[in-house]
């Protein structure tokens, strides 16, 4: 039966209430996290709901220092964060994507700036860019570097799935496609002139990410357009 009461509704969506983590996975799609005296760092926007005592405050363009500034100002919204502080219960979601919570215990993990939906205060963070022809595009290119101990949630479209890469097998992506990797891989980017004039300008597939070395990537099954080719 599809159809139900009220109540039934009701009982059937409610907020879970057996368990209070710190990160929690309320839905698949939906982070539940719990501040006790706490601040975390959040995507703009991603907020739809609180309880309790929360107060929001959007992070400083200045914050950082110029060079952070300048590099924030180029990656545009992707990158931009909200830090909620307080007590009380936060939900946030990014667009109906599921939301994949790791425990980061002294590792760095490098995830596209536009998937990083909140991460614990604790975590150091800094925005990365792949130097390969960083002349031609604009955007995609930015990545967060997570380092230290603490919470992390990311969002994909989709079901996501790990690839292992070894130096006997390097793993190639479509950075569309592209949501993180293991801190210690440095990819590059590079560029296939057969596929671009096989399948025209600004196809995806003319460009992929190179990752070497011994770590893991991860890819989603959905190419997110978030980058455009420079004028």
């Amino acid at each position: 039966m599809s159809e139900f009461t009220i109540s039934q509704f009701i009982e059937k969506t409610k907020q879970n209430d057996a368990e209070h983590d710190y990160f929690e996975l309320e839905k698949p799609q939906m982070l539940e996290i719990n501040l006790n005296n706490q601040a975390v760092w959040t995507k703009a926007g991603s907020m739809v709901a609180y309880t309790g005592n929360i107060k929001f405050e959007r992070e400083g363009m200045l914050s950082g220092g110029l060079g952070k500034f300048l590099k924030k100002t180029l990656s545009g919204e992707g990158a931009k964060l909200m830090k909620a502080e307080g007590s009380g219960r936060l939900y946030v979601a990014d667009s109906g994507k599921k939301v994949q919570i790791l425990q980061m215990n002294s590792e760095a993990i490098c995830v596209n700036g536009n998937d990083v939906l909140a991460h614990d205060q604790s975590l150091k963070s800094d925005i990365t860019m792949l130097k390969s022809i960083a002349g031609m595009m604009a955007g995609g290119l930015f990545q967060v570097k997570l380092s230290g101990s603490g919470m992390v949630a990311i969002s994909t479209h989709g079901d996501p799935l790990t690839l292992l890469v070894t130096p006997e097998n390097p793993v190639f992506t479509d950075p569309n496609a592209t949501v993180a990797w293991s801190g210690n891989l440095s990819p590059e980017l590079k560029s296939n002139v057969s596929l671009k004039s096989i399948l025209g300008r600004g196809s995806g597939e003319e460009f992929q990410m190179k990752f070497s070395g011994s770590g893991w990537v991860l890819i989603q099954p959905y190419e997110e357009v978030y980058f455009q080719e420079g004028k």
